[in-house]
């Protein structure tokens, strides 16, 4: 049972974190350099160390309980506590901790979970290379695109179209594919071959009285102008998230892919499925391609893959690509591109038996039959007078938080109400994520039931609640 209370009725409670810092904290306040933080706040409010977990729950240094919303980052998909994968870890530990794929060599376990990934690939996919996040799988797929089209002969097809505000990662290539502010500003990014088309955000980007097709229709003219204008012997791949995940959980509106598709297909250009977020269950199938209709040509996974518990990401490619990386290799006398840790076997093993229970327990049933309890529950929460669109498919959605409902005006963003959301729920026990724009995203771990979904948004309304009284005058 939680510690928190979970009725909307309640008000904040005391706050999580002590009055006198613990030493972890100090400890982490003096030598941690924190990823995606604000760091002056992180100095001056200080960490909130996390000891255990426990199923949909994480626990903090002091025994307080939180539901996890987030799955972690996305990525914990069968909980907190789930012994079989480190079982499974260890077992692999003992029996061979480290080896590496270069130079014709291969760790065993490695091309068993080659196979068991492309047994449940989307349709068309065909080789599956080993990285260790989700950045590196897509700076990989951006690197492909490149070796690919000299491998033709195509040496000016180079350019890659991303979305505004997407989100693949944060290393140069990935971070450039990313089109939200913070990746770029005084990173000297995005950096060159990167492009930019519009977000397809029906409830904010759509004209008055268009239909989702007709939208979709829009933004996919768009996309064909801007490669027009570049020049389509220029552009050599498209990249796309299923779902935005940290732009905003921007779910695609009706027609959009299949447009966009038959765009990129005219033009000979490389469409990368981003699925790093959506890939292994979270929309209710096993890929986010297979729920909206992409036939990628290269597709990239992460997170929940090993459900988190080991750092591994993975990129496919059609059989088109690999026989051009195959005779490019051949004429070169490499495939100049990997990493020590490319299907290193600890991360191998903990995929493999992720993938087991996946399958074991049904884990994409379970998403669907737990669908309603969470999106049913967001669209409740949309009649907040602070919520202006409650959006999502699957185990994945968003309230997008508005100053005015009737003309759906945003916050100053100054006014950090997203922040202060997200504090208010963890005070009342849940962890939810504040996304630029001042969106509160959800993306629980696949396994919660329906009185833990409850609990979850029984305590966002609270805070809604909290913040409403906070920031009513704005």
């Amino acid at each position: 049972m939680s510690a928190f209370p979970n009725s909307a009725s309640m008000r904040v409670v005391a706050p999580a974190a002590a009055t006198v810092r613990s030493a972890a904290a100090q400890r982490d306040m003096t030598y941690h350099l924190h990823p995606s933080s604000n760091l002056a706040a992180v100095q001056t409010e200080g960490p909130l160390v996390i000891s255990r977990g426990d199923g949909v729950y994480v626990i903090d240094e002091h025994g307080r309980r939180y539901i996890e919303g987030m799955a972690g980052l996305w990525c914990a998909g069968l909980g907190f506590s789930e012994r079989r994968l480190a079982e499974a870890a260890h077992r692999q530990m003992l029996e061979l901790p480290f080896y590496h794929s270069f130079s014709g060599k291969v760790p065993e376990i490695s091309t068993l979970l080659a196979e068991q990934i492309m047994a449940v690939a989307p349709e068309g996919l065909a080789r599956v290379f080993f990285a260790n996040s989700g950045s590196e799988a897509n700076d990989s797929a951006a690197k492909l695109v490149w070796y690919y089209n000299n491998a033709l002969g195509r040496t000016a097809k180079k350019k890659i179209i991303s979305r505004k505000r997407a989100y693949h990662g944060v290393t140069v290539a990935s971070g450039s594919m990313t089109g939200l502010a913070f990746a770029h500003t005084d990173w000297d990014l995005p950096a060159a071959r990167m492009l930019h088309t519009s977000t397809p955000h029906y409830w904010r980007g759509a004209r008055p009285g268009e239909s989702e097709d007709a939208y979709s229709a829009r933004l996919a003219d768009e996309l064909e102008a801007l490669i027009q204008a570049e020049g389509p012997d220029t552009i050599g791949g498209f990249i796309a998230e299923p779902v935005m995940g940290a732009g905003g959980v921007i779910i695609p509106p009706a027609g959009y892919f299949e447009r966009v598709q038959q765009v990129l297909a005219r033009h000979d250009i490389l469409f990368i499925a981003d699925e790093v977020i959506c890939g292994f269950g979270r929309t209710g199938q096993m890929f986010g391609s297979q729920t909206f209709g992409i036939r990628p040509d290269i597709l990239t996974c992460a997170k929940m893959l090993t459900s988190g518990y080991q750092p591994m990401s993975a990129m496919m490619v059609t059989p088109r690509i690999f026989e051009a990386l195959l005779h490019q290799s051949e004429k070169l006398g490499v495939f100049g591109h990997g990493f020590t840790y490319s299907g290193h076997p600890v991360p191998a093993a903990v995929a493999l038996e992720t993938l087991a229970i996946y399958r074991e327990r049904d884990i994409l049933g379970h998403v669907r039959s737990m669908t309603p309890h969470l999106q049913d529950g967001l669209r409740a929460l949309g009649e907040h007078p602070l919520v202006g669109e409650a959006r999502g498919v699957g185990l994945i959605g968003a309230l997008e938080l508005v100053r005015d409902k009737r003309d759906r005006s945003s916050f100053d963003g100054k006014a950090g109400v997203g922040a202060k959301v997200v504090a208010n729920a963890q005070r009342r026990g849940a962890i939810v994520r504040s996304l630029p724009g001042d969106i509160i995203a959800f993306s629980p771990p696949l396994i919660i039931q329906p009185h833990e979904i409850r609990e979850l948004l029984d305590a966002v309304k609270g805070a809604l609640d909290d913040t409403w009284a906070q920031t009513r005058n704005l």
